[in-house]
């Protein structure tokens, strides 16, 4: 059963995946071993905060990489596409990822101050709100509410693996349309493009990228919101020009030159950070904005990106 909170979402999508990603949440949200894409998820294991915390302070590490958790830089990416409706030449998007406001309150502070000037003209959240993957979400929200407020750009964001579905009322009161395998068009002088989002494709594996492609045209321009970027098969196969994505947050914590030493994800080390291609699939992997089981980072900074669609020539 799902409470009444959720009778709108349930109403929307349907409530086989309300009650199927509720059932995962209750029985599996703390799971170390066999739950998702990979065998061992660490985010799961109560124990990592402190041995990764403990590891740093013993090697002498732990102040910058706290210094450098607080830290956020602007990115910026250029999307070029054929495909793209001469309307849309110079659209640009403002990305947010990977959050996990209540244990990256530093970066939060910072990221509020950024993002009131930045000037685009929507902005996607691509999952991960909550610092743990169980538990609490309020002040994870509270966090959320006082961002998001200074941005004055439509909202769209979907869930990640750290999220609980019954954030998602107190997220779309934020502004954020929240996509559960839908897509949304979105026109512009008379032309459209189509911005689809799915559900957390590597712990609950509620996704259904064809049931967020179903209703787009194969020769329209489509960008698809993915909290991990071990989707990008499908993705291409569905026909998306663009895949935006978060999770893997680049490493975090990295080897001199950015090399990151585990990115808790299954796919090419080369799509773990920043922009990539595969076949016809433009892809940008975050590192995000907060920090996963500790504030810490090392040789790998946090960001927001800003994504400019351009037609060639």
């Amino acid at each position: 059963m799902t409470d009444t909170a959720l009778q709108g979402l349930v109403e929307r999508i349907g409530a086989d995946h309300v009650v199927r990603r509720l059932g995962i949440e209750a029985a599996h949200e703390r799971q170390l071993i066999g739950q998702g894409t990979l065998v061992f998820n660490v985010e799961n294991w109560r124990l990592a905060p402190g041995i990764v915390t403990t590891a740093l302070k013993l090697t002498g590490l732990y102040g910058r990489a706290r210094r450098n958790a607080d830290r956020v830089e602007v990115r910026r990416n250029l999307v070029t596409s054929a495909r793209l409706p001469a309307a849309f030449d110079g659209f640009t998007i403002l990305h947010l990822s990977d959050l996990h406001a209540d244990i990256s309150q530093g970066a939060m502070r910072h990221l509020a101050d950024i993002v009131r000037y930045l000037a685009c003209d929507i902005c996607v959240l691509t999952g991960d709100y909550r610092g743990r993957t169980f538990g609490p979400f309020e002040t994870s929200l509270a966090l959320m509410r006082d961002v998001c407020a200074r941005i004055k750009q439509p909202l769209y964001g979907i869930l990640g693996n750290h999220d609980s579905i019954r954030m998602t009322p107190a997220l779309e009161a934020m502004g954020i349309r929240m996509l559960f395998n839908e897509q949304e068009p979105i026109m512009r002088d008379g032309a459209t493009i189509h911005l689809a989002g799915i559900d957390d494709a590597h712990f609950y594996r509620t996704d259904d990228i064809a049931k967020a492609a179903a209703a787009i045209p194969r020769d329209a321009f489509a960008i698809l919101l993915a909290h991990t970027p071990e989707s990008y098969r499908a993705a291409d196969a569905a026909g998306f020009d663009l895949m935006l994505s978060g999770h893997t947050h680049g490493g975090q914590l990295c080897l001199p030159g950015g090399i990151a030493i585990k990115l808790e994800a299954r796919l090419p080390r080369r799509m773990g950070n920043g922009a990539w291609r595969f076949q016809t699939l433009a892809g940008y992997t975050s590192t995000g904005a907060g920090t996963s089981l500790a504030p810490v980072r090392l040789n790998c900074p946090a960001e927001i990106t800003v994504h400019t669609l351009r037609r060639p020539g």
